[in-house]
């Protein structure tokens, strides 16, 4: 579960960062070693569901773990992670 505070918390750390890259995620993990954290381009997310944060540069979509294979949720009942989604600059 990842509760409303803890995803602000979360969008917070990443926006106050100067780049998205693996040194976010490593930052991540120190500070939320339960959660599961990945990083990629919004390009490669899926359009069916949408992200459950936006921001100008990146947005956050969380991850189920609750199936056998990981999944997308927006139900932070089910989350045991946080994709962040780098939004290209137009």
């Amino acid at each position: 579960m990842i509760n409303t505070e803890t995803l602000q918390e979360i969008t917070d750390k990443v926006a106050s960062l100067d780049s998205l890259n693996e040194e976010v995620v490593a930052i991540l993990k120190g500070s939320w070693p339960d959660l599961r954290f990945t990083l990629c381009n919004d390009d490669d997310m899926p359009a069916r569901l949408p992200p459950v944060l936006q921001r100008e540069t990146f947005n956050l979509y969380l991850v189920n773990g609750s199936e056998h294979c990981l999944s997308l949720t927006d139900d932070s009942s089910l989350a045991i992670g946080v994709v962040i989604a780098e939004v290209d600059e137009e």
